[in-house]
């Protein structure tokens, strides 16, 4: 297994059934989820959430892709450089 990275993954989704899914997708990735932030922004009728990951890059990626995949959800990774 490739080295771990520790990464952010910023989630926005516009509708509010995804949030199910997107769960679905985060327990299945749940060993390497340090920790989550999830933020309804009601004025702007979407859902922000944060996710705190370590794990190998490959995992990362297809968690975002995955993710990103969903009709009316963004999903974008910063890896740290640490």
């Amino acid at each position: 297994m490739e080295d771990k990275r520790l990464a952010v993954l910023s989630v926005m989704a516009e509708r509010r059934e995804m949030a199910e899914k997107i769960n679905a997708y985060l327990s299945e990735y749940g060993e390497f989820v340090v920790g989550r932030m999830g933020i309804p922004y009601r004025e702007r009728g979407v859902f922000v959430l944060c996710v705190v990951l370590d794990a190998p890059a490959a995992v990362i990626n297809a968690l975002t892709g995955k993710i990103g995949a969903l009709g009316g959800v963004t999903a974008k990774t910063l890896f740290g450089k640490i």
